[in-house]
């Protein structure tokens, strides 16, 4: 198992170097200059020397080959650069926003598993009874419900039944609990509802074909207890197709918070990366690509080896 985490580790190394290369490349050659939108953006008259200036302090007045052997050093070095809106590390300006998404997309994913497993089994063992019917009527509807339109129903239930809205400062959860669950359980719910309908999905059908396999039909011959077979042997393998949703959607989530941030007023990392588009800061971009593939890679690992520890039949050389 050892020598196997190494070498997917070793692996990730040239996915992150393509990851990089295309990164660099790509935003180079779109349109748009953070120069002209910093300095000239609110229509601020500018001379052209002041705009070569800060084009040199930039570093973007180098032939492209020079800039990008100096991204690729600073990666070596694991420095992403500092943002050439702010002029802060890059590492600072996700440190600081990295909490609230990450915190609402651990929320979100537990709110899923805790409705969608329990309501998937119950499906599957009762197909097509009137249970069945209600929890795919609940999937489905999930399914259609977009987040950011179920985080404004919430807000709107929330003036209507008790006059007040979720807190607009965050509060970190080592400082306040209550008053961080407070603010952050609302998203996580309008999050979570989605992903529990996604999820509520895959356990159904994945615990349904489980269930039809001939060591099922053995352990009931054998006169096991239905909750035994259910719990140990059908949805232990059941479980394996839904963990790669899980730490899928929990990755996705991390960078696709954006409007659901937006409605609930939090300065996310969904919030920082439109941010950074839309003022060409190349720098925070490629850095925030960058730790995104690195999660999305951790996660797969980490997806591998639940696989290990769920089904004793998967072994990893």
């Amino acid at each position: 198992m050892f020598r196997y985490v190494a070498n997917r580790l070793l692996l990730a190394i040239p996915t992150l170097i393509g990851v990089a290369v295309i990164t660099f490349f790509v935003l180079r050659v779109l349109p748009g200059d953070i120069v002209e939108a910093k300095l000239r953006g609110d229509g601020t008259t500018v001379t052209a020397d002041v705009i070569e200036r800060e084009r040199a302090r930039l570093g973007l007045d180098k032939p492209r080959s020079e800039q990008f052997v100096d991204w690729m050093k600073g990666l070596a070095r694991l420095d992403l650069g500092n943002s050439m809106w702010t002029g802060r590390p890059v590492i600072e300006e996700v440190g600081a926003r990295f909490e609230i998404t990450f915190q609402i997309a651990l929320m979100a994913t537990l709110i899923g598993c805790f409705i969608a497993i329990p309501l998937g089994t119950l499906a599957a063992l009762h197909r097509g009874t009137w249970i069945d019917t209600a929890v795919r009527v609940f999937a489905v509807a999930g399914l259609a419900v977009p987040s950011f339109w179920l985080g404004m129903l919430i807000i709107l239930a929330m003036l209507w039944s008790i006059g007040t809205l979720p807190p607009l400062t965050f509060t970190p959860i080592w400082q306040n609990p209550a008053a961080n669950l407070w603010q952050l359980i609302w998203p996580a719910l309008a999050v979570g509802y989605r992903f529990a309908a996604v999820l509520t999905r895959i356990v159904r059908s994945s615990l349904l074909e489980v269930l039809g396999e001939d060591y099922i039909r053995t352990a009931r011959a054998k006169g096991v207890i239905e909750s035994v077979i259910v719990r140990r042997h059908a949805l232990r393998n059941a479980l394996l197709p839904a963990v790669t949703v899980i730490g899928l959607e929990f990755a996705f989530l991390l960078g696709g918070l954006v409007v659901t941030e937006q409605v609930f007023s939090l300065n996310g990392l969904g919030k920082l990366f439109v941010q950074s588009v839309a003022r060409h800061d190349f720098t925070l971009i490629q850095g925030m690509v960058m730790l995104f593939a690195t999660f999305y890679i951790v996660t797969n690992l980490v997806i591998d080896l639940v696989y290990a520890a769920l089904d004793p039949r998967v072994r990893y050389q």
